[in-house]
């Protein structure tokens, strides 16, 4: 039988043996040195890793927080377009209601007697046609008159400016309106200018 037809295991286990007489003799920490340097490595590469994936966590969050800032943003935005387009009219509305103060005081002004004249009547009717159509354009807008007669004084619809000595109403009550108040939709326009009951001294 020939050396070459030997089996593979005998090879080896006869390499094993001859690495073995070699290293007879070779002081241990040199022996170890290579395991060592690997256990260095995956020890770097775990570490290299779990900073990797911490990383990745914190990008996570910070997109996150991006997106939702992203959508707090487009929402505020949204909000001010429709605040915007709901109370556009506001300083206009402010502006003209003085001409509604003046257009009811015309027609309180004029007296029964004239409101009966003929020559008056046509007058005194287009007025109150124009204050009526100032009412209605008023209320397509959102802008509705302020309730305060009778009611108590509300200091986010009412200003106080007198107090009028009263036996026949609760004190707060308002007796009194000098000035209408208005709102445009849930926002004050402007507030009523009011007297409030009191108790008489």
């Amino acid at each position: 039988m020939m050396d070459n037809d030997k089996p593979e295991s005998q090879d080896s286990d006869a390499k094993d043996k001859a690495v073995e007489e070699e290293l007879k003799g070779v002081p241990e920490e040199f022996l170890e040195e290579d395991g060592a340097e690997d256990d260095e490595e995956e020890a770097s590469i775990e570490d290299a890793l779990a900073e990797l994936r911490n990383d990745l966590e914190a990008a996570k969050q910070e997109t996150l927080y991006a997106k939702a800032e992203t959508q707090n943003v487009r929402r505020r935005m949204e909000k001010d377009i429709s605040d915007a387009r709901t109370y556009a009219a506001t300083g206009f509305a402010r502006d003209i209601l003085s001409v509604a103060d003046n257009l009811s005081r015309a027609i309180d002004s004029v007296p029964q007697e004239l409101r009966e004249d003929e020559k008056f009547k046509g007058l005194v009717a287009g007025i109150e046609a124009t204050q009526r159509e100032l009412e209605k354009v008023f209320g397509q807008h959102g802008i509705t008159r302020i309730a305060s007669m009778g009611l108590p004084l509300d200091p986010n619809q009412h200003q106080a400016m007198m107090e009028l000595p009263s036996d026949e109403h609760d004190p707060g009550t308002i007796v009194q309106e000098m000035q209408s108040g208005y709102m445009i939709k849930d926002r004050l326009l402007r507030p009523a200018m009011v007297g409030v009951a009191k108790k008489p001294d």
